[in-house]
């Protein structure tokens, strides 16, 4: 497999894949369909197929699942050669024998995503959250969410007009609500763009203990809670034991905009995706 990638033509042409490109290769290699990967990420089944031909097309290999493969082999040479850097730049040189050491001060990957999570659901504040993004939620230690009404509790539409037109659902809704046992309630609702339509379902306290998701969402089963503020809940998405995503849901000082910040589970530093809802109740 190493061999296949040492060609500088092929490692170049791995290299200029896009984000999004790489997501699907990674969902692929990991066992997704198509299928699957279009109600996972909300689109439809002709946009991620389109998404592999472009791959395809920069890379010149004829399978998709080829071409995931070779992907996911090349994606972790680029680890290995960080590692080692990362490794070399720990050892030091002759020069660094009078500088003090510096164990403990190095970040792993995992905290410098929760560097990069924390300016995007901070509001009113630094929220404190140590644990790694794809990983379960924590138990929940706030105590002043109880005090009032959270300003999340309503119903959300997305605002697809900030998603590119080859991508765009139709439409996209989110409602949560709470009981008197403290439980949230999420419905989700997305229409496809070929109006196809999926929807999730889950009751579950913000105390991160993972609980079975109901509906037709094939890509997702479990689904845990955390919430380190009012304003703010931090939900993750699993599937066959395993984390798939973490959605940062933050509601504005107005109360009218929510944003979701995503984080992808996987091997490397996640790129933050975000989106906005609207509130319609």
């Amino acid at each position: 497999m190493v061999a296949e990638l040492t060609g500088p033509d092929l490692d170049a042409s791995l290299g200029a894949l896009s984000d999004r490109e790489r997501e699907i290769l990674g969902l692929l290699t990991a066992g997704h369909t198509v299928k699957s990967i279009a109600g996972l990420l909300g689109r439809s089944e002709a946009s991620i197929n389109e998404r592999l031909r472009d791959a395809r097309r920069k890379t010149g290999i004829g399978s998709s699942r080829e071409l995931a493969r070779l992907h996911d082999a090349w994606a972790a040479g680029q680890k290995n050669r960080d590692e080692k850097i990362d490794l070399h730049t720990a050892d030091g040189g002759a020069d660094q024998g009078s500088m003090p050491p510096r164990s403990g001060w190095r970040l792993s990957r995992g905290a410098i995503a929760m560097l990069i999570l924390l300016p995007a659901i901070a509001l009113g504040g630094l929220l404190s959250m140590t644990d790694s993004p794809w990983r379960a939620a924590a138990p929940d230690r706030t105590t002043t969410a109880a005090a009032a009404p959270s300003p999340l509790v309503g119903r959300w539409a997305l605002d697809v007009a900030r998603i590119p037109a080859e991508e765009r659902p139709r439409g996209v809704t989110i409602a949560f609500a709470t009981g008197g046992d403290r439980k949230w309630t999420t419905d989700v609702e997305i229409t496809a763009p070929d109006g196809s339509v999926m929807k999730a379902h889950s009751t579950a306290a913000t105390d991160g203990v993972a609980v079975p998701v109901s509906g037709n969402f094939a890509a997702i089963d479990t689904a845990s809670l955390r919430q380190p503020a009012p304003n703010t809940l931090v939900m993750t998405l699993g599937k066959g034991g395993q984390p798939i995503s973490t959605r940062v849901y933050a509601v504005a000082k107005d109360r009218r905009t929510m944003t979701e910040t995503i984080v992808w589970a996987g091997k490397d530093l996640p790129k933050l995706e975000t989106t906005v809802f609207r509130r319609i109740e």
